[in-house]
């Protein structure tokens, strides 16, 4: 499981709108990326460009897992195993009854 992020929410999507606004005053996405990352104080380039890249795919412009997928598979996830663990717990009690029988 990953940790919480140690940013706002509100702080990386101004990042990302901001790596947005300024991109065309750099030579690539990079430079944009590390010159709004050092400006807001984001510890390395390299989180600003994970946000970057994420709010790209939730926005459908480039292809991977979304953020409102990703949580539903987890979500999704945690619940099969819940299910998975009552289905144990009533096999064993009823194997349980049908022995004691």
């Amino acid at each position: 499981m990953s940790r919480p992020s140690p940013y706002p929410r509100e702080l990386c999507e101004r990042a990302v709108r901001m790596v947005a606004e300024v991109r065309a005053n750099y030579e690539s996405e990079y430079a944009a990326i590390t010159a709004v990352a050092h400006k807001l104080g984001i510890g390395t380039a390299e989180t600003l460009r994970k946000w970057v890249r994420q709010a790209q795919v939730d926005a459908g412009d480039r292809p991977g897992v979304s953020t409102d997928e990703s949580a539903e598979l987890k979500r999704l996830r945690r619940e099969n195993a819940e299910l998975r663990r009552a289905n144990e717990i009533l096999k064993a009690a009823s194997a349980a009854i049908h022995f004691g029988s």
